[in-house]
């Protein structure tokens, strides 16, 4: 079973683009939240991570996994496939 993956971003963000790439390339579908074209998103993100939190922020299932780079370095330790199929043990 896979977990829900959401992501919020804004328009023109490279870090975005970037994490919206490997979440593809893995072939998992996620929820896009545009931040920037809606202020109650962007305080439902804030609400979420806390005020000043920079763009992406990604959670998968209940987990907030942070940003772009976080999401890759999950990649790179071999975690983030058993996080996207649900296995709770990897978060």
């Amino acid at each position: 079973m896979t977990s829900a993956i959401e992501i919020y971003t804004r328009p023109g963000c490279g870090y975005c683009t970037a994490a919206k790439s490997l979440l593809t390339r893995k072939k998992v579908p996620f929820t896009e939240h545009d931040a920037g074209k809606d202020p109650t998103i962007r305080q439902q993100m804030y609400d979420r991570v806390g005020p000043g939190s920079t763009f992406p922020q990604i959670f998968i299932g209940n987990a907030h996994v942070g940003g772009c780079d976080d999401l890759y370095a999950l990649d790179r330790e071999g975690r983030l496939d058993a996080m996207l199929a649900g296995d709770k043990a990897t978060s």
